[in-house]
């Protein structure tokens, strides 16, 4: 693991980046109480964040994040003795962590959160999560995440368990605003404006109202908080005055303002100097030899699109490699190299050597081979990483898993005092992981034919052979059922994960007998796994069916004799659907387009593994002196990684047939 992803030892604290946090009345209860503040945020955006004790900024995929329960505790500041309130809706949408709840506590930290609230204090939100696994992306490669794509280094948390949410004045984004218009003495919301009618978890800009009555009771006027109000009212002053002074066209002086404090006369002197007139476009020149307009003009011969250009490049860089777009290779290798080169036709040999005997063309190439190899890598369906387990090993040896079994039940201390020992009984696994890799070459022929795209196009279709040969293992294993080492069937009935007959078709009926036998499984001493099934296996064929028995209530049961119709769904929502295409491919031995599988998750129970070499699970680019009888450069993309069948007990096969 590298030495960047080991430097954060304690839980996760992530600031929101911009987001809503709005905070309204409850409706008054039946019984005449004073209804509780309701309150309601963008916990986290899914964007990059800068945090302390990592190096390089944080990115939390929102799929790995585990939820214990839509009730979660409110705090002040990260401090568990500043309570506020707890949640009773936390969920992902639209790349983005979304949270709501009522001020439940008696604290002056939740009085202070809905008073100041209501003078309009801009709060925003922030999480704290444990990290349960991470994985660094190297400089210049990328990696897609919340729907994002995201450009190393940067640290990307896989796996991550939601511990608490807090309300902060001041988050790791300066920029960061949440728009609260309060008012603290209406005892009903007036009706909001069409434009106003967002979803909570709207952009900054969403305006909600305050209209719960002052929590502290004070009718005098008195409040406890009152120098703390006057604080947050005026610092809400100062940054209103410093965005009217960039007027919206310099976000980084006025993130830098807000952040340090700065008043609005210093604002307008910095706005002023950035204003000025530039001398001429010295930098544009510098731009046209840069490295990066050489990587976007092999990535514009790629065909990649303007948008994920855009992501990867600053304006400059763009606008000089589009005065080269078109160019053949034997520009594009002269122009990297800023010299001029041997005549390639009458010396291809001492154009080679004079092309890569420079520091820039051999450098160039391998980053944009490097990121065309990346783009293809992400083409090809990875539905697997949703339903093995993720591992990491640091060599090629055979390595062995253990997973304890024994008894550890609490047993009732005798009147001597004497604690028994639990019994230790270990199952084992194998796994290995080894090289995949294939060459590739910048040949003499594709030099003389000039011709930019068919270079550039290589790397990318390896970047899919190297997705598709993972993908292929897995579920060549999978489908395969193993023999295992006790003789039987990975999926069998000796080991009570599998279910055939006509009445285990995808039904409610069928889904039903599934959860039944899934719930069946015993520890080696007879009691109960205690396990359950989260995720639900499908081929395509299935997909639709499995998303109607998750998602709709009340279902048309027309299969099952005895049952009215329409009638309600009893497993709706239960489990996480995940399809995949290879499941009923004919090429594929044991496929079937009928056949589903009920999965623990798998970072609990694992079926089966992937293990990559130090935890490096993309394929790595480098440039190799070519082959005696290639004339020209060669490249090469390899991954090194394992897959192994784990513990047969965290699956259940249904073959939906009879």
């Amino acid at each position: 693991m590298a030495k960047e992803l080991q430097e954060s030892n304690g839980p996760l604290v992530l600031c929101s980046e911009p987001g809503a946090l709005t905070i309204e009345a409850a409706a008054a209860p039946a019984d005449g109480k004073t209804p509780l503040p309701r309150f309601s945020m963008v916990a986290y955006t899914g964007g990059e964040m800068r945090l302390g004790g990592w190096r390089y900024p944080v990115v939390v995929d929102l799929q790995g994040l585990a939820i214990p329960s839509q009730s979660r505790p409110i705090r002040f500041g990260h401090d568990p003795s500043s309570g506020v309130g707890h949640t009773d809706s936390i969920r992902v949408m639209d790349g983005k962590l979304v949270a709501a709840g009522v001020v439940s506590r008696d604290t002056a930290a939740a009085k202070e959160v809905v008073a100041s609230a209501k003078n309009g204090f801009p709060w925003q939100a922030s999480i704290g999560a444990s990290v349960d696994q991470y994985e660094f992306v190297k400089e210049n490669q990328s990696v897609l995440v919340n729907g994002r794509e995201f450009t190393g280094p940067v640290n990307v948390v896989r796996k991550s368990t939601l511990g608490e949410i807090s309300f902060v004045d001041l988050g790791a984004d300066g920029n960061t605003t949440a728009t609260v218009a309060a008012s603290a003495t209406s005892k009903e919301k007036e009706p909001m404006a069409e434009k106003d009618k967002q979803d909570p978890s709207a952009v900054a800009s969403a305006k909600a109202e305050v209209t719960a009555p002052d929590p502290s009771g004070n009718a005098s006027g008195q409040d406890p908080v009152a120098e703390m109000r006057a604080k947050a009212a005026a610092e809400t002053t100062r940054i209103d005055a410093v965005r009217k002074a960039t007027g919206g066209r310099h976000p980084d002086i006025e993130a830098k303002a807000i952040a340090e404090g700065w008043d609005v006369a210093k604002t307008e002197l910095e706005v002023l100097r950035a204003e000025r007139p530039k001398a001429p476009a010295v930098i544009e020149r510098k731009n046209e030899t840069a490295p990066q307009v050489f990587e976007a003009v092999g990535l514009m011969a790629a065909g990649v699109s303007n948008s994920r250009l855009q992501a990867h490049y600053q304006a400059p860089v763009l606008e000089a490699a589009d005065k080269l777009r078109g160019v053949g290779i034997q520009e594009f290798c002269e122009l990297a190299c800023g010299r001029q080169l041997p005549r390639f036709r009458r010396d291809a040999t001492g154009w080679l050597q004079a092309a890569f005997s420079t520091t820039s063309l051999p450098g160039i190439l391998s980053n944009l081979a490097n990121k065309l190899l990346l783009e293809g890598y992400n083409y090809v369906e990875d539905s697997w990483r949703q339903v093995v387990k993720i591992a990491s090993v640091n060599d090629f040896k055979e390595h062995t898993r253990y997973r304890m079994t024994g008894a550890f039940k609490f047993e009732q201390v005798g009147p001597d005092g004497e604690l028994k020992h639990g019994k230790l009984d270990e199952q084992k696994f194998g796994q290995k992981a080894d090289t995949h890799g294939i060459m590739f070459a910048l040949t003499r022929q594709m030099i003389i034919n000039d011709d930019m795209g068919a270079f550039t196009d290589i790397p990318r279709q390896i970047g899919m052979g190297a997705a598709e040969s993972i993908a292929d293992a897995v579920w060549t294993l999978w489908l395969s059922n193993p023999v295992q080492s006790d003789g039987k069937a990975f999926f069998s009935t000796d080991h009570k994960n599998y279910l055939d007959g006509a009445d285990s078709v995808l039904s409610v009926d069928g889904l039903t007998a599934a959860e039944v036998q899934f719930g069946s499984q015993t520890k080696p001493n007879g009691r109960p796994l205690g396990i359950p099934a989260t995720l639900l296996l499908v081929p395509t064929a299935l997909r639709v069916p499995a998303d109607m028995l998750m998602k709709s209530p009340v279902l048309n049961e027309l299969t099952t004799a005895n049952k009215p119709k329409p009638s309600t769904n009893p497993h709706v929502g239960k489990y996480t659907v995940v399809s995949s295409v290879y499941l009923s491919n004919a090429s594929f031995t044991g496929y079937s387009s009928k056949a589903y599988y009920l999965l623990a998750d798998p970072n609990r129970l694992p079926t089966f593994e992937v293990a990559f070499l130090n935890g490096v699970d993309q394929p790595t680019v480098e440039r190799t002196d070519a082959d005696f009888n290639t004339l020209g450069i060669s490249f090469r993309g390899f991954i090194d990684f394992g897959v192994r069948e784990q513990d047969y007990r965290g699956a259940l096969k249904v073959k939906g047939e009879a």
